[in-house]
């Protein structure tokens, strides 16, 4: 459901982009449009998360941050750059502290995060760190080169169908840990108490 959650703030965005552009004033401000909408989507979708779960996870916090300051910004100087680049930092900063938290601080920031939810050998723990440092790094270059390379259309375009990216990384994380998770509950071999 989280999953579904965090597409929803992407789908709307490109959503009110494409009808704008189609029907709107001018293509040139679809951006300026859609932003807000994903601005207020995300602080919807973060009260959701909190009303489920009554916290926001640090990462939470800092992403529905970078999407109001970064759109605020966008939308106060009438610059699209900082909306589009807002990923690039994002993940950029996510790879980084990452990295230097495991291979400078020998800390698992995941570990330290997950670990009271997921127990898993440190070696796994330590895997799962340096895979999220390649993927944000992956997903900040991807961003940054897209942004720089392309136009604001083909931008909008791969911020819904770039997507793809997290839902396989999920996914293949998924299948990576689920032969390491501890099962808690007795087998069927097992003789009862």
């Amino acid at each position: 459901m989280k999953t579904l959650l965090d597409f929803i703030p992407i789908l709307l965005f490109f959503a009110a982009y494409k009808l704008h552009a189609w029907f709107g004033v001018g293509k040139d401000e679809a951006i300026y449009f859609a932003t807000p909408v994903l601005m207020a989507a995300t602080v919807v979708q973060m009260a959701i998360i909190y009303w489920i779960d009554r916290k926001l996870t640090a990462l939470q916090k800092i992403t529905l941050g970078m999407i109001l300051v970064f759109g605020g910004i966008t939308l106060a100087l009438h610059d699209k750059r900082f909306i589009m680049w807002k990923p690039t930092v994002l993940y950029a900063g996510m790879a980084i502290a990452l990295a230097v938290a495991i291979w400078g601080m020998k800390n698992n920031f995941l570990k330290s995060m997950l670990g009271s939810q997921l127990e898993l050998p440190d070696s796994v723990w330590h895997k799962l760190n340096v895979a999220w440092v390649f993927y944000t790094a992956f997903m900040a270059i991807s961003n940054g080169y897209v942004a720089m390379y392309y136009s604001e259309d083909a931008w909008a375009n791969f911020k819904l169908w770039g997507y793809v990216f997290p839902l396989v990384f999920l996914i293949g994380q998924g299948l990576y840990i689920a032969p390491h998770l501890k099962n808690d509950e007795p087998s069927e071999d097992s003789p009862s108490p």
